[in-house]
Protein backbone atom coordinates (compact mmCIF):
# COMPACT_ATOMS: atom_id res chain seq x y z
CA UNK A 1 0.00 0.00 0.00
CA UNK A 2 1.22 3.46 -0.77
CA UNK A 3 1.08 6.46 1.47
CA UNK A 4 -1.84 8.85 1.14
CA UNK A 5 -1.83 12.53 1.99
CA UNK A 6 -2.41 12.94 5.69
CA UNK A 7 -5.53 14.44 7.19
CA UNK A 8 -5.94 16.29 10.46
CA UNK A 9 -9.05 16.18 12.65
CA UNK A 10 -10.07 19.03 14.94
CA UNK A 11 -12.50 19.11 17.83
CA UNK A 12 -12.88 22.86 18.36
CA UNK A 13 -14.14 24.10 21.68
CA UNK A 14 -14.12 27.47 23.38
CA UNK A 15 -11.24 26.51 25.72
CA UNK A 16 -9.31 23.82 23.84
CA UNK A 17 -8.82 22.29 20.40
CA UNK A 18 -8.32 18.54 20.22
CA UNK A 19 -6.12 17.45 17.33
CA UNK A 20 -5.78 14.07 15.61
CA UNK A 21 -3.71 13.10 12.57
CA UNK A 22 -4.13 10.17 10.21
CA UNK A 23 -1.49 7.49 9.84
CA UNK A 24 0.63 7.54 6.64
CA UNK A 25 -1.74 5.10 4.93
CA UNK A 26 -4.77 7.27 5.66
CA UNK A 27 -6.57 4.44 7.44
CA UNK A 28 -6.41 5.27 11.12
CA UNK A 29 -6.87 8.43 13.13
CA UNK A 30 -4.50 8.92 16.04
CA UNK A 31 -4.95 11.47 18.80
CA UNK A 32 -2.08 13.92 18.52
CA UNK A 33 -2.42 16.71 21.08
CA UNK A 34 -4.71 19.29 22.61
CA UNK A 35 -3.96 22.97 22.49
CA UNK A 36 -5.30 25.59 24.86
CA UNK A 37 -7.16 28.32 22.97
CA UNK A 38 -5.54 31.75 22.91
CA UNK A 39 -7.29 33.59 20.10
CA UNK A 40 -8.18 32.71 16.50
CA UNK A 41 -5.01 34.19 15.03
CA UNK A 42 -2.67 32.30 17.36
CA UNK A 43 -4.73 29.10 17.18
CA UNK A 44 -4.66 29.13 13.36
CA UNK A 45 -0.87 29.65 13.38
CA UNK A 46 -0.35 26.70 15.75
CA UNK A 47 -2.56 24.40 13.66
CA UNK A 48 -0.87 25.53 10.44
CA UNK A 49 2.56 24.71 11.89
CA UNK A 50 1.42 21.22 12.95
CA UNK A 51 -0.13 20.63 9.52
CA UNK A 52 3.09 21.66 7.77
CA UNK A 53 5.26 19.45 10.01
CA UNK A 54 3.11 16.40 9.26
CA UNK A 55 2.40 17.06 5.57
CA UNK A 56 -1.35 17.37 6.16
CA UNK A 57 -3.44 18.02 3.04
CA UNK A 58 -6.98 18.00 4.47
CA UNK A 59 -8.33 19.40 7.72
CA UNK A 60 -11.50 17.78 9.04
CA UNK A 61 -13.37 19.93 11.53
CA UNK A 62 -16.08 18.57 13.77
CA UNK A 63 -19.27 20.56 13.20
CA UNK A 64 -21.33 20.75 16.39
CA UNK A 65 -24.83 20.47 14.95
CA UNK A 66 -27.86 20.56 17.21
CA UNK A 67 -29.41 17.16 17.92
CA UNK A 68 -32.13 17.88 15.34
CA UNK A 69 -29.44 18.48 12.69
CA UNK A 70 -29.72 22.26 12.55
CA UNK A 71 -26.81 24.67 12.68
CA UNK A 72 -26.63 26.81 15.82
CA UNK A 73 -24.40 29.53 17.22
CA UNK A 74 -21.52 27.20 18.15
CA UNK A 75 -21.50 25.61 14.69
CA UNK A 76 -21.37 29.07 13.09
CA UNK A 77 -18.34 29.94 15.25
CA UNK A 78 -16.66 26.71 14.17
CA UNK A 79 -17.40 27.42 10.50
CA UNK A 80 -15.95 30.93 10.81
CA UNK A 81 -12.79 29.42 12.30
CA UNK A 82 -12.66 26.89 9.46
CA UNK A 83 -12.86 29.66 6.85
CA UNK A 84 -9.92 31.47 8.51
CA UNK A 85 -7.97 28.21 8.74
CA UNK A 86 -8.53 27.42 5.04
CA UNK A 87 -7.49 30.93 4.02
CA UNK A 88 -4.28 30.90 6.08
CA UNK A 89 -3.20 27.31 5.39
CA UNK A 90 -4.39 26.96 1.80
CA UNK A 91 -5.58 23.46 2.71
CA UNK A 92 -8.90 21.82 2.05
CA UNK A 93 -11.21 22.14 5.06
CA UNK A 94 -14.17 19.81 5.37
CA UNK A 95 -16.75 19.45 8.11
CA UNK A 96 -17.84 16.23 9.78
CA UNK A 97 -20.91 15.96 11.99
CA UNK A 98 -19.58 15.71 15.54
CA UNK A 99 -22.81 15.01 17.41
CA UNK A 100 -22.13 12.69 20.36
CA UNK A 101 -18.38 12.42 19.70
CA UNK A 102 -17.58 13.74 23.18
CA UNK A 103 -19.87 11.10 24.69
CA UNK A 104 -18.12 8.42 22.62
CA UNK A 105 -14.72 9.78 23.61
CA UNK A 106 -15.60 9.68 27.30
CA UNK A 107 -16.88 6.10 26.99
CA UNK A 108 -13.75 4.98 25.14
CA UNK A 109 -11.43 6.54 27.70
CA UNK A 110 -13.47 5.28 30.65
CA UNK A 111 -13.21 1.72 29.32
CA UNK A 112 -9.45 2.24 29.21
CA UNK A 113 -9.48 3.29 32.86
CA UNK A 114 -8.90 7.00 32.25
CA UNK A 115 -10.58 9.43 34.65
CA UNK A 116 -12.12 11.79 32.11
CA UNK A 117 -13.20 14.49 34.55
CA UNK A 118 -9.56 15.21 35.32
CA UNK A 119 -8.35 14.75 31.73
CA UNK A 120 -10.43 17.04 29.53
CA UNK A 121 -7.47 17.38 27.16
CA UNK A 122 -7.55 13.64 26.49
CA UNK A 123 -11.31 13.78 25.88
CA UNK A 124 -10.86 16.56 23.31
CA UNK A 125 -8.03 14.69 21.59
CA UNK A 126 -10.06 11.46 21.52
CA UNK A 127 -13.08 13.34 20.13
CA UNK A 128 -10.84 14.74 17.35
CA UNK A 129 -9.71 11.19 16.56
CA UNK A 130 -13.34 10.01 16.34
CA UNK A 131 -14.22 12.91 14.01
CA UNK A 132 -11.24 12.15 11.79
CA UNK A 133 -11.88 8.40 11.81
CA UNK A 134 -15.47 8.96 10.61
CA UNK A 135 -14.08 10.98 7.72
CA UNK A 136 -11.39 8.42 6.87
CA UNK A 137 -13.93 5.59 6.95
CA UNK A 138 -16.25 7.46 4.59
CA UNK A 139 -13.37 8.21 2.21
CA UNK A 140 -12.25 4.57 2.05
CA UNK A 141 -15.67 3.14 1.13
CA UNK A 142 -16.02 2.18 -2.51
CA UNK A 143 -18.73 4.09 -4.36
CA UNK A 144 -22.09 2.36 -4.23
CA UNK A 145 -23.25 0.70 -7.44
Amino acid sequence: MSERPRAMGLDIGDKRIGIAISDPLGLTAVGFETIERKNNKVDVRVIKAIAERHDVRTIVIGLPKNMNGTIGYQAEKVRDFGVKLARVTGLAVVYEDERLTTVSAIRTLTVQGVRTGENRELVDMQAAAIILQKFLDSESRPPSA
